[in-house]
């Protein structure tokens, strides 16, 4: 049977979990929300707990779940390292002026840039076809995880989890990627774009590692 952890019940994580429930595969789902009254869902394990905090605490070779669900207003993998290293090994750095490399960028309010290349919300049950868009018809040039890979920029080094489509509208990523990423992060001799994508969308964090921090900066 597959374990699958959705972290979030909002209407992304619920419509995650009505998709994948709704097929005669057998999965166990856990259900990650800190808000009480959105995890009154059956046939699930449910966990009122951040969902940051509750991959910080639960994921560890040997109990991860066959698939993690990001389905929250936050870059979830970027957090779980964050939590993972510690506030003296890890920390936010402001992005550089990568908006004009990236489509339809937007930035959140934790400085985090949000891209698309979509200039309208997509359907929910977008089956992301290889090289076109579902809505519009037209070809997609390149995906949006390759795109991130590929940034350059002096002083950064790029990382990326791409997101792989479990069902029409469901992204997800295998534990093992994140397990890679954090591994990739305590080897890195660069500052950091951290980010998570799919063919279409994604999201960027900055990091910094202390090892790589200017003398005084982290201190300030």
């Amino acid at each position: 049977m597959k374990k699958i952890w959705i972290i979030g019940s909002g209407h992304f994580g619920l419509n995650a979990l009505r998709i994948l429930s709704g097929n005669n595969e057998k999965r166990h789902f856990v259900l990650v929300d800190p808000v009480r009254k959105n995890l009154e869902q059956p046939n699930c394990t449910l966990e009122q707990a951040d969902g940051a905090a509750f991959l910080a605490q639960h994921l560890y070779p040997g109990s991860e779940p066959d698939w993690i669900i990001p389905a929250l207003p936050v870059h979830l993998a970027a957090e779980w390292c964050l939590l993972r290293m510690g506030r003296e090994q890890l920390w936010r750095i402001s992005l550089p002026e990568i908006k004009p490399l990236l489509p339809n960028p937007v930035r959140g309010e934790a400085g985090d840039i949000y891209v698309s290349h979509a200039t309208f919300r997509c359907p929910d049950d977008c089956a992301e076809p290889r090289r076109t868009c579902t809505v519009t018809g037209k070809s997609r040039k390149q995906n949006m995880f390759d795109i991130l890979k590929d940034i350059r920029f002096p002083l950064f080094q790029s990382l990326v989890i791409r997101s792989f489509q479990l069902a029409p509208g469901v992204g997800g990523y295998a534990p093992g990627q994140l397990f890679e990423l954090l591994n990739q992060v305590k080897n890195a001799r660069n500052d950091l774009l951290i980010s998570t994508a799919c063919r279409c969308h994604g999201v960027v964090t900055g990091l910094r590692r202390f090892e790589c921090a200017p003398p005084f900066t982290h201190a300030a």
